[in-house]
């Protein structure tokens, strides 16, 4: 079994410290509480609303944020998988290391001309496992 882990927003990529303010003054300080009050797209719509943010942008923290619940992606690697076209646990369960780790190498050669900064096989191995046992 494994547990979902819990983040302060500012650890989370993507949101810029005003955005971080303007989560924590109406209440969501962690990544558990983002998901809980983005948890459908109505919410995520009211969420928008209340910040006069874009609904993209709402989205983009919830995907975040539930990639990050995963111990071994945490907020080091929920960005990586969001920009390889992973947006959820459930959906990095069904992919496989040979699909996926080539598809973050080149993404990683594409961003950084570095593939020196990918995950390697055994690491994009236990991000799949710890989904699925996330989802089970």
């Amino acid at each position: 079994m494994v547990t979902s882990i819990n983040h302060p927003l500012d650890q989370l990529p993507g949101l810029t410290k005003g955005q971080v303010r303007q989560l924590n003054e109406i209440g969501i300080l962690t990544t558990f509480e983002l998901l809980r009050k983005g948890n459908s797209v109505v919410q995520r719509q009211q969420l928008s609303k209340q910040l006069s943010t874009s609904i993209k942008h709402i989205n983009k923290w919830t995907a975040l944020a539930n990639l990050a619940r995963i111990p071994s992606v945490g907020c080091q690697y929920c960005g990586l998988l969001l920009h390889a076209g992973v947006s959820t646990p459930q959906q990095l369960a069904t992919m496989t290391v040979q699909r996926l780790h080539p598809q973050l190498l080149r993404l990683q050669v594409q961003l950084f001309r570095r593939a020196d900064l990918a995950p390697d096989v055994g690491m994009v191995a236990s991000w799949i496992q710890q989904a699925q046992q996330m989802i089970d």
